[in-house]
């Protein structure tokens, strides 16, 4: 696997196996980035479930998802836990499924495992970045340090881009 600073457009996505959550996933099934070939999937990593800026790009996703879902697999990727990805799936009704990634596999084989900081404190996190991975497994597109109230509209300017 490619180390995560080389990430780059044209590239190809880092493989994992992990569990999804809801969507079409319901309670949990481990999937693989590999059994996916054949249509665009997005992997949007945010920091953490059921927190502000978390809830208001999942339920952004939720709201614009009659138009988003048709175009890729959509999948949010956190280090939280499938039992708290369930309850953050429920409580905000997300038809989308999430990856847990308590490992942190997914998280540093995308490069977006780093280093933050929040008055004075430094600590490690998720980076909020958006992957767009066309239907060969090759990076389409990467978006850092996405804006929760973005993260939509880049997306499925992304998206449209990938499409033609």
């Amino acid at each position: 696997m490619k180390a995560s600073a080389d990430l780059e457009v044209g590239g190809v996505a880092p493989d994992f196996r992990a569990t999804a959550v809801g969507g079409e996933y319901g309670a949990g099934r481990e999937i693989s980035l590999s059994d996916l070939r054949g249509a665009p999937v997005v992997l949007y990593f945010y920091p953490k479930d059921d927190t502000p800026g978390c809830t208001a790009q999942a339920c952004g996703l939720r709201d614009a998802w009659s138009k988003m879902h048709s175009l890729a697999k959509i999948f949010g990727v956190s280090v939280d836990s499938t039992a708290s990805h369930a309850k953050f799936i429920d409580k905000y009704t997300l038809p989308f499924p999430l990856l847990a990634d308590p490992e942190k596999k997914i998280v540093n084989a995308y490069g977006v495992w780093v280093e933050k900081s929040m008055y004075g404190k430094k600590y490690m996190g998720a980076e909020r970045s958006t992957f767009v991975i066309d239907a060969n497994g090759r990076i389409a597109t990467i978006l850092r340090k996405v804006k929760p109230e973005e993260h939509v509209d880049l997306l499925r300017q992304a998206l449209r881009a990938t499409q033609r």
